[in-house]
């Protein structure tokens, strides 16, 4: 399995979102000329993201397309993310860093976070789209795309996002029985967001998709069923097989019809996955084992001469 590095250039961007974006004037000098402020800005976050960037985030820029960036972050442990991957695409505006850089969340028309809209827009303080206090807010002296990513994955990705809304106090009891429910619901969205990703993964992650899945459908598959039978609360299953009780709330009759609806589809997804890994490990051991019988025939001949 080649190893899918985490920061990357590649050169096909056609798929971006923002592939076609006019927010870059004179792109092509601001692209050649070594004195463009731009320029320095740009390459001055490639080196931090390719020294720093957290082992769950991964992303590619394009070397002919320096306004463009495209991350894709991995849904962390103990919460309803979990093992899920979530891609969003970036443009950096000509005047960067006076201004934040434009996201774009690969949303697929479903609504999992209250800070992702269905039509991809992020709303997060950092990018100047949320409220937030002075020092949250984007600051063109001090502020990195790197804070962004992360900030997404701890801030809007997190263990209870039923909270990121205005008004929603998490020590009030009815609150978490409803964060509970819309945990379940994110869940499956998220489900569904896997199933959409294998059938079309975007340009330069292909590979990584298809290895992710791989390694972790199992798990996936095994979540799954623990949480439509309420033996785990949904984030909480862990590898051991030990389970978080889920005797806080008992999960709608609505997310347990929906889990038996999706499990089929995934399994189908998960292990075909699987399969063309196998078929190809077993070519390549097939190709080595012809390897080693040609050369030690090879041997016995020079030793019978």
């Amino acid at each position: 399995m080649k190893e899918f590095k985490q920061f990357d250039i590649v050169s096909d961007h056609s798929d971006h979102y923002f592939a076609n974006s006019n927010l870059l004037r004179n792109k092509k000098s601001c692209f050649t000329n070594s004195n463009s402020s731009f320029l320095k800005n740009i390459t001055h976050e490639w080196k931090i993201l390719e020294d720093n960037l957290p082992e769950s985030i991964y992303v590619r820029v394009y070397e002919e397309r320096m306004d463009l960036l495209r991350a894709a972050i991995v849904g962390a442990a103990g919460t309803p993310y979990h093992d899920g991957i979530f891609f969003f695409d970036f443009v950096f505006p000509s005047n960067y860093p006076n201004s934040p850089p434009i996201a774009y969340y690969h949303a697929h028309g479903l609504r999992i976070n209250p800070n992702l809209y269905k039509c991809g827009k992020v709303c997060l303080s950092l990018l100047n789209t949320w409220n937030g206090e002075k020092e949250e807010m984007w600051n063109p002296g001090s502020s990195t795309i790197l804070q962004v990513l992360v900030s997404l994955q701890a801030l809007v990705l997190n263990e209870k996002p039923y909270f990121n809304q205005p008004g929603h106090i998490a020590f009030n009891e009815i609150y978490q029985e409803e964060s509970n429910r819309c945990n379940n619901s994110i869940f499956t969205i998220s489900c569904k967001t896997m199933l959409l990703l294998l059938r079309k993964p975007p340009r330069n992650f292909e590979g990584f998709i298809h290895d992710h899945f791989c390694t972790r459908g199992n798990f996936i598959l095994e979540a799954c069923k623990a949480y439509t039978e309420g033996s785990a609360i949904v984030g909480f299953y862990k590898d051991d097989g030990l389970f978080h009780s889920s005797s806080a709330i008992e999960d709608s009759e609505e997310f347990k019809v929906l889990m038996e609806k999706l499990y089929p589809d995934l399994v189908t997804a998960l292990t075909k996955s699987a399969a063309q890994d196998f078929q190809f490990n077993k070519w390549v051991i097939n190709l080595i084992l012809r390897v080693i019988l040609a050369f030690g025939f090879l041997i016995v001949i020079s030793f019978i001469k």
